[in-house]
């Protein structure tokens, strides 16, 4: 039927969605973006953070994920089990990433959050609103904040 089909480029590219891509298709973007990062900005050097927080069984009950790079922290995930939250332990993750950022010589925090996650426990450890994203997910907002460490 005339109309269903749509150019959406004339790139000399075969273009492809890929839900999973293999993980040498994924080593290869990476690669190519950090090379083009660095020729822009040298002497960047992305180092991941973990802290894991374990139970007496050895389940995995909370957690951070984060990445030093440039002098900043980027925390990308913080989690604590139901049982255990409001009992210092996010404050703790967070505290003890910011130690770890801090001997790697970061001055700075950063990270994102939904305004039905955690804004205020964040805001309470001294990092600030910068940027806000209203009506994502449809009813809340992305919600991104900054510290100086």
């Amino acid at each position: 039927m005339p109309g269903d089909r749509v150019a959406i480029s004339s790139s000399p590219l075969q273009l492809t969605s890929e839900t999973a891509p293999d993980q040498a298709t994924a080593r290869a973007i990476s690669a190519g973006l950090d090379a083009y990062n660095d020729s822009m900005a040298p002497g960047g050097n992305w180092k991941p953070l973990w802290i894991v927080g374990r139970d007496d069984a050895g389940s995995v009950q909370a957690g951070l994920r984060g990445v030093t790079d440039y002098g900043w922290l980027f925390v990308v995930w913080l989690w604590v089990a139901e049982p255990y939250r409001r009992q210092r332990v996010g404050s703790q993750l967070l505290s003890d990433a910011e130690a770890i950022a801090r001997e790697r010589r970061c001055s700075h925090s950063y990270l994102d959050t939904f305004s039905f996650q955690a804004p205020e426990f964040y805001k309470r450890r001294g990092y600030q609103e910068f940027g806000r994203l209203e009506g994502f997910p449809p009813g809340h907002a992305r919600i991104w904040l900054s510290k100086t460490l």
